[in-house]
């Protein structure tokens, strides 16, 4: 049924006594949206540690969100569309709690002469019949008739930013030493400026000397707090940093301006020692909005087409991932990826799915619940996974997605942050230093997640936590 269309009353049919009423109950949602609207971030509105130990004992809305509905009275029924709002008087007699229902009800007090000024009495009550808000608002109120249609509103939805509260946390641990390998243009140099100014990473440049001045130099970017390491090429770059992470010259290693091919095959055929007992694998943490909490994405940057015993340790190197940035208070959820949540032999991927889950079973991937193969939409949607009628702890809610091959991880990685605006950190896992890859294409939000991440393994190695 279409909307009914927004009509006015002009001030001639106004009459003494003459009101109007709406409805709402206060939802947290409205509390958030008028934060962000407002930028009202008041603790007795958006903590509610600070609010329960309040005069109010929890949270309680905005004043003026009371007064917003007064205004919506007044500029849609009563007198509606053509009313100008010129001035209001307005008391707050008792706090409105999340869930409280509230009436605003408006009614003509007084009108002017010889001008179409009206005076309103205006009164809000909860559901126990309390008068919360009370006032006078002055309009000067519409002469002819409108009638218009009532404009359909946006959806909008908020998602909680875990991005702050990571590098606060990172703040505690110190920077960590780290070979920035081949930073021959601004943007490497950009990058490891901004990680340095968050106290994330103290950069060691590892590269050409005279083309790492140029680059600081033609960008106006002082490295002079920085040790510089001078190499002929790229290729020593790389051979050097990963020299220096494995005499723990350096906690950790990021790419500057050189192919990723060109910074793992160091890694991978070095003698220094980096590599561990797991395959190397690649993760996205990410920031997914309209999703409730992070999501790890792997392997879309190093494993083409990983086996079963590959994608064992892809699992495993993304649990402890999600341990070490989100500690043990609860086993994650892994959802196997494939088209489909049957198993079929014509598909080798829901094969390896059911495979890892028994793998799982038997303890030879740990720290985890794992399920599979589940599709995209079974694995992160409550609704799809009903629908399907899986009954899984997994499905519906998954902490960690992997994938059945890097054209999958790759395209589902850069579907979300192009299309649907998530934040994407990007780590190498499973050498005995965490391996920070970043492009020129990644926001500055990245690029510090990045970093903070790296910060939190090298930290749990430090500890003895990572294997």
């Amino acid at each position: 049924m279409d909307a009914q269309p927004l009509c006015n009353l002009t001030f001639d049919e106004l009459a003494l006594g003459q009101s109007a009423s709406l409805t709402r109950t206060l939802t947290q949602h409205d509390i958030d949206l008028f934060a962000v609207m407002s930028g009202d971030v008041n603790p007795a509105h958006m903590n509610p540690d600070y609010a329960k130990a309040s005069l109010f004992h929890g949270v309680i809305g905005h004043g003026m969100w009371s007064g917003a509905l007064i205004s919506t009275v007044l500029g849609t029924q009563l007198p509606g569309p053509g009313t100008i709002y010129l001035g209001q008087d307005i008391r707050f007699l008792k706090p409105v709690h999340v869930g409280d229902t509230i009436t605003v009800t408006l009614t003509v007090k007084h009108k002017a002469t010889g001008k179409p000024l009206v005076e309103f009495d205006c009164q809000c009550h909860n559901g126990k019949g309390e008068l919360v808000v009370a006032g006078t608002a002055t309009v000067l109120a519409p002469t002819e008739h409108l009638r218009l249609p009532r404009p359909v509103l946006p959806q909008v939805e908020l998602y909680q930013d875990h991005y702050q509260d990571i590098l606060a946390r990172c703040r505690t641990l110190g920077a960590v030493k780290t070979a920035l390998v081949h930073p021959v243009n601004g943007a490497a140099l950009a990058a490891a400026l901004e990680a340095a100014a968050e106290n994330l990473i103290e950069p060691v440049l590892v590269g050409p000397k005279e083309r790492i001045l140029a680059a600081a130099r033609d960008n106006n970017i002082d490295i002079s707090p920085w040790q510089l390491i001078d190499v002929e090429h790229s290729h020593a770059a790389a051979a050097k940093a990963v020299e220096l992470a494995a005499s723990g010259q350096v906690a950790a290693i990021m790419k500057g301006a050189l192919h990723s091919d060109e910074l793992l095959g160091a890694v991978v055929k070095g003698s220094g020692g980096l590599r561990t007992e797991r395959r190397i694998s690649h993760a996205y943490i990410m920031e997914v909005r309209g999703y409730p909490k992070p999501l790890i994405i792997t392997d879309a940057a190093i494993n083409i087409a990983p086996t079963l015993e590959e994608k064992a340790d892809i699992c495993q190197n993304a649990i402890t991932l999600w341990h070490t940035l989100f500690g043990h208070h609860r086993l994650p959820k892994v959802a196997l990826l494939s088209a489909v949540e049957t198993v079929t032999s014509r598909m080798a991927s829901t094969l390896d799915a059911a495979c890892l889950c028994k793998m799982a079973d038997r303890g030879q991937i740990s720290g985890a619940l794992l399920d599979g193969p589940l599709a995209l939409d079974n694995a992160i949607s409550p609704q799809a996974a009903r629908e399907k009628g899986i009954d899984s702890p997994v499905a519906g809610d998954a902490d960690i997605l992997v994938v059945p091959d890097i054209e999958a991880g790759n395209m589902l990685a850069k579907q979300l942050t192009f299309l649907g605006q998530a934040n994407a950190a990007g780590i190498v896992l499973g050498a005995r230093v965490p391996i920070i890859l970043t492009s020129r294409a990644d926001s500055l939000r990245t690029r510090l997640l990045s970093c903070a991440t790296a910060v939190f393994l090298s930290a749990a190695r430090q500890q003895g936590d990572l294997k």
